[in-house]
């Protein structure tokens, strides 16, 4: 069991939000029981992820994506609703960290993609230096290089790009990052790991020749909360349960 301000306190000291200009609010969003035995992790505070939480008695979720963003209609009505309505019924902290989430060099988002697709950075990119570039072992071509990322992260892939070019530096940067792209091209990366595709950047990856391949928004960012959760809950002794609700996009 540790106090409800300790565990804000030790989240901040591990993930510095005050270095980050980012379009949310970082910590604590919806205060909750103050003592906390228990911390469930997860991407989105969505209704779903909630509702499971509640059935695992958690006192504190922490998530990447939480309830209030920069320019968002501030009126508490439907799924804002519903969502506040049952973090407050049963009195349940909610705690959120975006791009610092996304940053942090050992537990973040980008760090933990990395680890499981086998990637070791050794330079940082793009704005606020949140992608990650490094070398590989080598992989024989493009194609190789997505039924890789298939494979690791159970989900298809959007590849862009000559399927037959050998792949030596790869830059990643998980959930919407496509407009890193270009950072990345000029960082003279040979492959671009990302969770989402837009129009430009297929037309940048032929015209380049620099693969760029889309794996999910979702899929991009599922272990960097976990991580972060465990950490923490190992340093102040609580329960820890990952809780991850599927997303398609």
């Amino acid at each position: 069991m540790t106090d409800r301000q300790l565990l804000i306190q030790t989240l901040d000291a591990l993930l510095q939000p005050e270095r980050f200009r980012d379009y949310g609010p970082n910590g604590l969003q919806v205060e909750g029981r103050k003592q906390v035995h228990k911390i469930v992790s997860g991407v989105t505070a969505s209704l779903a992820f909630i509702e499971a939480a509640i059935a695992v008695q958690a006192d504190a979720v922490l998530v990447h994506h939480g309830l209030f963003w920069r320019g968002q209609d501030g009126r508490v009505t439907g799924w804002m609703k519903q969502r506040l309505a049952l973090l407050l019924a049963h009195d349940i902290n909610l705690i959120a960290y975006h791009l610092p989430l996304d940053a942090h060099p050992e537990f973040g988002n980008n760090a933990q993609l990395g680890l499981r697709l086998g990637l070791k950075a050794n330079r940082r990119f793009g704005e606020q230096e949140l992608g990650f570039m490094g070398e590989c072992e080598g992989f024989a071509s493009t194609q190789a290089l997505a039924s890789h990322v298939e494979h690791q992260l159970g989900r298809a892939v959007v590849s862009v790009g000559d399927p037959d070019r050998p792949i030596r530096q790869i830059a990643w940067c998980s959930g919407g990052a496509q407009g890193y792209f270009e950072d990345a091209i000029a960082a003279g990366a040979d492959a671009f790991i990302t969770g989402e595709i837009s129009e430009p950047q297929a037309h940048y990856a032929r015209e380049c020749g620099v693969a760029f391949l889309a794996c999910g928004h979702h899929a991009s960012e599922r272990y960097g909360a976990p991580a972060v959760a465990s950490q923490v809950a190992t340093q102040l002794g609580l329960a820890h349960t990952f809780i991850d609700i599927d997303n398609p996009a």
